[in-house]
């Protein structure tokens, strides 16, 4: 079930199911709404977006009801959220799955969003987007970068594959606090590109998010099939090298390599150490030994910029021959 591209002249709707972040850094948040204006895009704020419970942005109930809000809004055609956090699966089994399948709309986020990801895909079949959120991406210094910008645009506002992902020249981890430091572009570096640690070529549809929070849903009805996916998995630099060993353990503890097609996994952040005598790929291929669908590494999505927009559900090629290459065959919105 695809949502209907967007358009400019759309209106868009912000919200935050999960961290209050959105209610600390006001100039960034203004910033975003800014930036998506000029892309010719109507703003509207969730009732909660701006909200703090504890740890959370509102309760529960008043996160539900921003996106219950949200999906019932005729006027809103695309959802997307501040940032991520680390509680976005408390609302998954409050939500009224019939109301988001009657309503199908582009949401957009990644992190902790994975969870709505993975949940509300899996129990509507509804396409969601992994992609940029609105504090860390849309309301950088500057806006979108390029790569970014283009790959929404390809995914989000055109009713036909998406095609080629390509590389980005350049990358960034650096981190500069918002509302105090973030007054001028980040420093990039080049980009090494895709790195092939198992060779072949494979076809699926992609299943997406950060694996940390993927695994939450492990033995629920939220997590999605994994029969002829390519798996697109990252996670963020507070992880180390042992517990991203334990998650891709897990993976294969729970029989998702034994359907699967192939792996892509996002670019990690350089603060993130991993031993010469054990580098993420000896983590991984001692993962998934056994087996032998194609594996890349590296690739433009994850919590570094710039980042790719990934729609859940729609169908890929991994080419892991002499040079890795992506491409979507399938349109990921409708006309």
């Amino acid at each position: 079930m695809k949502p209907a591209k967007l358009k400019r002249g759309d209106t868009i709707v912000i919200l935050s199911p999960a961290s209050a972040v959105a209610a600390f850094v006001p100039r960034r948040l203004g910033r975003a709404v800014d930036y998506l204006e000029k892309l010719g895009l109507k703003v509207k704020l969730s009732e909660h977006a701006t909200a703090r419970c504890a740890h959370t942005a509102g309760t529960i109930e008043e996160r539900v009801a921003d996106l219950h809000a949200a999906f019932r809004d005729p006027e809103v055609k695309a959802i997307i959220t501040t940032i991520g956090g680390f509680n976005s699966h408390q609302l998954l089994d409050e939500l009224d799955y019939d109301l988001i399948r009657n309503n199908p709309k582009i949401l957009l986020g990644y992190s902790d969003i994975t969870s709505l990801h993975a949940g509300i895909h899996a129990k509507t079949g509804l396409v969601t987007f992994l992609g940029p959120a609105i504090l860390p991406q849309f309301g950088e210094f500057g806006g979108l970068h390029p790569f970014s910008l283009d790959s929404l645009e390809r995914t989000l506002m055109k009713a036909e594959p998406a095609g080629e992902l390509g590389v980005s020249e350049e990358w960034t981890d650096e981190h500069l606090l918002w509302d105090e430091q973030d007054d001028r572009l980040k420093q990039f570096k080049p980009n090494k590109g895709l790195e092939i640690i198992r060779q072949g070529r494979a076809s699926g549809k992609i299943i997406a998010g950060n694996v940390g929070t993927l695994l939450l849903l492990a033995g629920t009805s939220y997590m999605p099939s994994f029969d002829d996916v390519i798996l697109f998995v990252e996670d963020e630099e507070s992880e180390t090298p042992s517990t991203l060993d334990r998650y891709f353990t897990q993976l294969r503890h729970l029989g998702v390599y034994d359907k699967i097609k192939g792996m892509v996994v996002g670019r990690f952040s350089d603060r993130l150490e991993f031993s010469d005598d054990m580098p993420l790929s000896k983590i991984i291929l001692r993962a998934t030994r056994g087996y032998d669908f194609p594996i890349v590494l590296g690739a433009d999505f994850g919590h570094t910029d710039p980042m790719l927009t990934l729609p859940l559900g729609v169908a890929v090629e991994l080419d892991a021959r002499t040079q890795a290459r992506l491409r979507i065959t399938e349109n990921a919105v409708s006309e």
